[in-house]
């Protein structure tokens, strides 16, 4: 199949016209609202330094369903004494610049270059990116980011300096979306590490329908606050 070549116009290919590996197209830009109607039809941006934007939509898609996620017992007990604190769109900055600059194994350099940062950090300014953290004694040690449209949030990147961090943010956050009725936590890719914690994949055709039905529901923009209850589940409290 050919590879397309975006036009100014915030316009993309079906997914279904994607290459067996994922991609569908080249070019365009990271305006927020091209960044929008990606995500509204499945299709996320991915490229390194020196190369041109390219689209994805990837078949087999892994997703989380939070009504899924399963917690392994070693993290539980991580949950339960309080290592750490959580917050949520407190330090967006922070996290996508610790995600750029976290050592990925058998990858040179990031995908997240200087344009994506500025991109994302615009989309969290709009309300529609956000951020969990992770901290011991005041310091960040840990967070993920991601794009929420509808019920389903997209998750981009995580990071951590500290033992278990990042996963114990991916609990949080996936506790707190189960408790706002969230559908899916899309996670593009496939890792043995997301399916450890219940994400499962889906055909390109299943993820789309599941998407659309998301989106038929308002998106929670706007700052976002971890709520009491959501973290009291989580120590074991509820």
């Amino acid at each position: 199949m050919p590879i397309y070549r975006l036009p100014d116009e915030h316009l993309f290919p079906h997914p279904d016209e994607a290459e067996f590996d994922g991609l569908l197209a080249v070019g365009g830009d990271l305006h927020p609202h091209r960044l929008v109607t990606a995500y509204a039809q499945g299709i996320f941006p991915w490229y390194g330094e020196g190369s041109p934007i390219l689209w994805w939509s990837t078949d087999p898609r892994l997703v989380l369903e939070p009504v899924r996620l399963h917690v392994p017992r070693s993290l539980e007990r991580v949950l339960r004494q309080g290592r750490f604190t959580f917050s949520m769109d407190q330090d967006f900055p922070a996290v996508i610049r610790a995600c750029a600059d976290a050592p990925r194994p058998g990858q040179e350099g990031t995908w997240l270059v200087e344009e994506m940062i500025e991109a994302y950090t615009r989309l969290y300014e709009l309300g529609l990116a956000h951020s969990i953290e992770a901290r011991q004694d005041g310091e960040l040690k840990g967070g993920l980011y991601g794009v929420s449209l509808g019920r389903v949030f997209f998750g981009e990147s995580m990071f951590h300096e500290a033992p278990e961090a990042s996963k114990a943010c991916l609990v949080v956050l996936a506790r707190q979306l189960l408790a706002w009725d969230f559908h899916l936590i899309d996670c593009q890719q496939t890792t043995a590490h997301m399916q450890r914690f219940g994400a499962r994949e889906l055909c390109r055709a299943e993820f789309l329908r599941r998407l659309e039905a998301s989106l038929e529901h308002p998106t929670r923009q706007g700052r976002w606050e971890l709520e009491t209850r959501s973290l009291n589940r989580e120590k074991g409290l509820d």
